[in-house]
């Protein structure tokens, strides 16, 4: 998300107080309001510290209706808890119906204001200013965000009380609104975590840990906000394809106010009766998807403990929830793989140096009997799926000295290299994934295990055609660069898999939704996290650029990445610790600590990790 408008004169001078010795701001609204006129636009507050707590000022006596609606938009980006200051410019019938809890608008900037009758103020008790802006997102009551375009248009209405003659606000839409930069300010995107319903990691049959990410205020008790949103359950998208180990209506204990750890980094968790019962398998796991959700928000957090019915539960450590269930983005890839050269397949150690050497992969994908276009390593590294030089024909085989090619498992009959098969990815449970591209039969297929035969996964929705498939190590999540009329967006679909009474499996893609709704074309995409990508793409009329993405379309504060172009493909893992690498005209990259890409000495026309 980009910063607000720069270059404007703050439209109110001394609106915030800032005390660098105690770190808080004041947001003094009244400090600066005009005593009459009309109510001009709300800019948002430029980014602060991340320490700088920010706190409103309640209505001054006296305060015409203008000052009282921008006291009220300034108070709801304060850091007020409870947002008891910002009520305090409502009426206390308005107080008592508005829940700001319900959503949060985000605009391009802060909200403007015209007035929504004609007159002065002072002739009447009743007046209304109009709340206009560009809607960038929007936050649910799940937490969960969501883009957003159009115009934003909502009437405030005051009224002047017939006692005390100050003016307050009887009549307001539901929820927050404010402007980018300050919902950069209050709000942190975090990973809670479930376990996929239908899937389960290849080898171990661990549960699959699925992230879901949520928006949560920055400083009003996010770890305590993280753990009750936990508890609520998934969001509605993650819903169907993803299961909590919580028991139905688990809560944290009534008398729970606020969660810290202690000194040793275990955070004790009281939760009501509803978990008193629980076993010991049950109660690991839902330690392990609170101690996954709590080190996303925080590293302080070692271990986890579960109180109930006035006894401990369990305990349970970080090396232990590794035993538990699988996390794509703990799992670190030995290699980094690539197609050389002579079209075979290569591989270098993932913690690449100066000093690194590369060599051909075992077994026949390396070995130069088949020439490759795009080739998917499995992420337990002991097989792969290669491409044909031309895209007709797909081939599995295993990543050992003397594996054979054997005949294809799959063949595209599309007449153009560009209409054939896309590059194959692997999910954590051993399934193999790519798209078809053949206009006379356009499809998404699913290998199971990588054999055959192909089950066609349905697509409903789907408006275009795949260019390119990443499939979640979950598997309950893909990306799909669709491509319709010359424009490439990227978008994110829910993995469902049904069963029928004569046990057939079906399996489709459901609600898609854009990671990407600012970019008009995407060359390369990687996932990057357990809820980030890395895309390479271009917005209309702009330059070819690398940025991180996250899969509910938002973009992290540290989104951009150092420049590019030309580039081929962009390789990124689950876990933050590898390196991100790409290819261009130019032959393999390597981002070394984001200084900068250097050039390596391979040449490379594809690279990617395993998965």
């Amino acid at each position: 998300m980009g910063a607000d408008r720069d270059g404007h004169t703050r439209r109110t001078p001394g609106r915030a107080v800032a005390y660098a010795t105690c770190g808080v701001v004041l947001l003094a609204g009244c400090a600066s309001m005009p005593d009459s006129g009309d109510l001009r636009g709300v800019e948002s507050t430029p980014r602060q510290d991340i320490q700088v707590r920010v706190f409103a000022m309640p209505p001054r006596d006296d305060a015409p209706p203008s000052e009282i609606v921008q006291g009220f938009l300034e108070a709801l980006t304060s850091d007020d808890s409870s947002y008891a200051t910002a009520r305090q410019y409502l009426t206390t019938r308005a107080a008592q119906k508005w829940e700001p809890e319900r959503s949060t608008t985000v605009l391009a900037d802060g909200p403007g204001t015209q007035t929504g009758r004609s007159g002065a103020w002072e002739d009447g008790d009743d007046y209304a200013f109009v709340l206009t802006g560009t809607k960038v997102a929007q936050i649910d009551a799940q937490q969960s965000y969501s883009p957003s375009a159009g115009a934003y248009s909502e009437t405030v209405h005051l009224v002047r009380d017939k006692k005390t003659r100050q003016w307050r606000i009887d009549a307001l839409p539901q929820g927050v609104i404010m402007g980018k930069s300050d919902f950069q300010r209050n709000y942190m995107s975090v990973n809670k975590y479930y376990f996929a319903s239908s899937t389960e990691a290849a080898g171990s049959g661990q549960p699959l840990a699925v992230a879901d990410p949520v928006y949560v205020r920055e400083r009003v008790e996010p770890m305590t906000q993280m753990v009750r949103s936990l508890l609520n359950g998934p969001t509605s998208w993650l819903r169907p394809v993803v299961r909590s180990s919580f028991p139905t209506g688990t809560a944290l204990s009534p008398h729970v106010t606020s969660l810290t750890p202690d000194d040793q980094n275990k955070l004790t968790v009281p939760l009501n009766d509803k978990a008193a019962h629980i076993g010991q398998s049950k109660c690991d796991e839902m330690a392990t998807q609170l101690l996954f959700t709590l080190q996303n928000l925080t590293p302080t957090v070692d271990e986890i403990a579960l109180r109930a019915g006035g006894r401990q539960l369990c305990s349970l450590t970080e090396e232990q929830a590794t035993a538990v269930a699988a996390r794509g983005s703990h799992e670190h890839p030995s290699y980094l793989y690539f197609i050389d050269g002579r079209h075979r397949l290569a591989r270098m150690p993932s913690s690449v140096g100066s000093d690194s050497r590369s060599d051909a992969v075992p077994g026949a994908l390396g070995d130069g009997t088949k020439a490759l276009r795009s080739v998917a390593v499995a992420r337990d590294e002991h097989s792969a799926a290669g491409v044909a030089l031309d895209g007709k024909a797909l081939y599995v085989t295993s990543t050992v000295t003397g594996s054979s090619l054997g005949e294809p498992v799959l063949q595209s009959a599309g007449k153009t290299e560009a209409d054939r098969l896309t590059t194959p990815t692997w999910d954590a449970q051993g399934d193999l994934w790519i798209a078809d591209r053949d206009p006379a039969a356009p499809r998404l297929l699913l290998l199971e295990k990588g054999a055959g035969p192909a089950l066609e996964v349905l697509t409903p929705g789907l408006d275009g055609r795949i260019d390119a498939v990443r499939v979640a190590a979950d598997g309950a999540r893909i990306a799909l660069v669709v491509d319709k009329d010359g424009k490439q967006s990227l978008l994110i679909g829910r993995l469902e898999r049904t069963e029928d009474s004569e046990g057939k499996t079906s399996v489709s893609v459901q609600e898609l939704r854009s990671a990407t709704p600012e970019l008009e074309r995407v060359s390369a995409v990687s996932w990057a996290g357990d809820s980030r990508l890395v895309v390479v793409g271009q917005e209309a009329g702009g330059v070819e650029q690398v940025q991180y993405v996250q899969s509910d379309g938002s973009i992290p504060e540290s989104a951009a990445l150092p420049g590019l172009t030309e580039v081929n493909s962009i390789a990124a893992s689950e876990n933050s610790d590898a390196p991100l690498f790409a290819t261009s005209d130019d032959g393999l990259l390597w981002l070394p600590g984001g200084s900068g890409w250097r050039t390596l000495k391979e040449t490379a026309s594809v690279a990617f990790y395993p998965g």
